[in-house]
């Protein structure tokens, strides 16, 4: 996967918004202002990607065993993101899972009315 791709795959989603709220460099993926996804763009630029995705605590933790490239969420909640190394021991069908998960968790907390807008608008 690389940055076009993962831009394309997180807009393709419904109720995806990007946005750089921190500074120029953190791109975020939120659905119903939420995060989601952020990634720097540097770090694409670098060669040495990775993305912060929130996860279900006790995936979160099993994943962080099992790959070496999933690490608790840098400058996040370390219970409920993780930070995953792209191009490492994490497949790319993993990554899109794992992108899904993130999704979902987070459009599954917003309120009810909110969902139904979402779903509405796709």
């Amino acid at each position: 996967m690389d940055i076009q791709q993962l831009y394309e795959f997180c807009l393709s989603k419904k109720g995806v918004t990007e946005h750089f709220p921190f500074d120029e460099d953190t791109l975020v993926f939120k659905v119903g202002g939420k995060m989601f996804c952020l990634t720097s763009l540097r770090e694409w630029e670098n060669g040495t990607p990775s993305l912060n995705l929130k996860c279900n605590p006790e995936r979160a933790i099993a994943l962080r065993e099992q790959y070496e490239a999933v690490k608790p969420g840098y400058h996040m909640s370390k219970v409920h993101w993780n930070t995953v190394s792209v191009h490492s021991d994490v497949s790319s069908k993993l990554l899109i899972e794992l992108i899904n998960h993130s999704y979902d968790l987070v459009f599954d907390s917003l309120t009810q009315k909110t969902q139904e807008v979402i779903k509405k608008e796709a």
